[in-house]
């Protein structure tokens, strides 16, 4: 049975780029788009917005309408959206599928809570390479101890609004997982002036930003005369987008609760 998708923030750049792999991936089709109230989008034809045609589905700032005609949504947009969408998601139990990144902790419980009532997955990226860079900095960590330091650098375009980016967050996460740490308690963000020397075990980050970059994850284990670095580099959004219609192929048919793409590669 085909696999109907609507997608959320229907005509950013990430938007329209789910759309078309929607469109093109074979066991699901387009069902809807949704866009702000007031967003000049709004009631456009959507197969023309994303350049493949006429399909006879008119953007909507109607949350309810476009959850209702689907079995499923993919949101990649910003957090106040996609906690908006919960209650519809949960309320009309449909697959929510979650990139928005810069998610607070209250955000996280209300994602929680509502994935007692649906099926959801979030994750800080869908790349499959970054998920499986996951896994080897959770082993790397694990495996060299304290005397190496760890610092996630990342790197994103100029219009980025959140740091250190979600992706950056899900690499630390995975080397404090591998360390038996909390990274709350152990991660420096921001380092200016006389900070004295680094602490034994800290998970550090640096944020760049510039350019048209996509995206640039690097992890650093820094020992004492010798540097481990394990690299992705995205090239476009494109992967992101496959990995999102992917995790929602994945996710018919599963049972409520929150799960990520680690759950979907079968990396857990």
């Amino acid at each position: 049975m085909t696999l109907k998708l609507a997608i959320a923030g229907a005509a950013g750049r990430m938007g329209r780029e789910l759309a078309r792999i929607v469109h093109g991936t074979e066991g699901c089709t387009l069902a809807g788009g949704l866009e702000a109230k007031g967003s000049p989008a709004v009631g456009a034809d959507y197969g023309e917005l994303i350049g493949v045609g006429k399909l006879g589905i008119a953007i909507s700032d109607s949350p309810a309408q476009v959850i209702a005609a689907a079995d499923g949504i993919v949101d990649f947009t910003v957090p106040a959206a996609t906690l908006s969408l919960l209650s519809h998601t949960a309320g009309q139990k449909k697959i929510h599928v979650i990139g928005t990144t810069g998610i607070d902790a209250a955000g996280d419980a209300a994602i929680r809570e509502a994935a007692a009532s649906t099926c959801i997955i979030k994750t800080g990226n869908f790349s499959l390479g970054v998920n499986l860079l996951s896994a080897l900095v959770k082993r790397a960590a694990a495996a060299l101890g304290t005397e190496f330091d760890i610092e996630v650098l990342e790197m994103h375009h100029r219009n980025k609004i959140d740091a250190p980016s979600g992706t950056a967050l899900l690499l630390g996460k995975s080397a404090a997982d591998g360390r038996e740490i909390n990274l709350k308690d152990r991660s420096v963000r921001v380092r200016d002036g006389h900070t004295g020397a680094r602490n034994t075990g800290d998970i550090g980050f640096a944020t760049l930003r510039g350019g048209s970059v996509v995206g640039d994850h690097t992890v650093i284990f820094a020992g004492n005369g010798e540097r481990l670095e394990l690299r992705h580099v995205a090239e476009s959004r494109e992967l992101f987008a496959r990995g999102a219609v992917k995790a929602a192929l994945w996710a018919k048919g599963q049972k409520p609760g929150l799960y990520s793409m680690m759950d979907v590669l079968g990396l857990n």
